[in-house]
């Protein structure tokens, strides 16, 4: 049975390449996440400044994949 890691919020940093990206939680810390197969498979494009939701690794709380990024605000112009 496959161990899941939990699942936290928090703020695309910067684009690492590779579909990896560094992110900040929201008590601090930076972690390393990479898209999950299910939103590369449905094309949603992940960019700095976005919201979204990772569920980090259980062996290495430094590493996680994407779930779920939240939907972006529209500028009013």
């Amino acid at each position: 049975m496959k161990e899941e890691g939990p699942s936290v919020e928090g703020i695309v940093a910067e684009e690492c390449g590779n579909a990896r990206f560094k992110l900040t939680l929201a008590n601090g810390e930076e972690v390393i996440a990479r898209i999950s197969g299910k939103l590369n498979q449905k094309n949603i494009r992940v960019q700095a400044s976005d919201r979204v939701i990772v569920e980090l690794c259980p062996y290495d709380l430094h590493a996680g994949r994407i779930t779920y990024r939240f939907p972006r605000k529209k500028e009013t112009p």
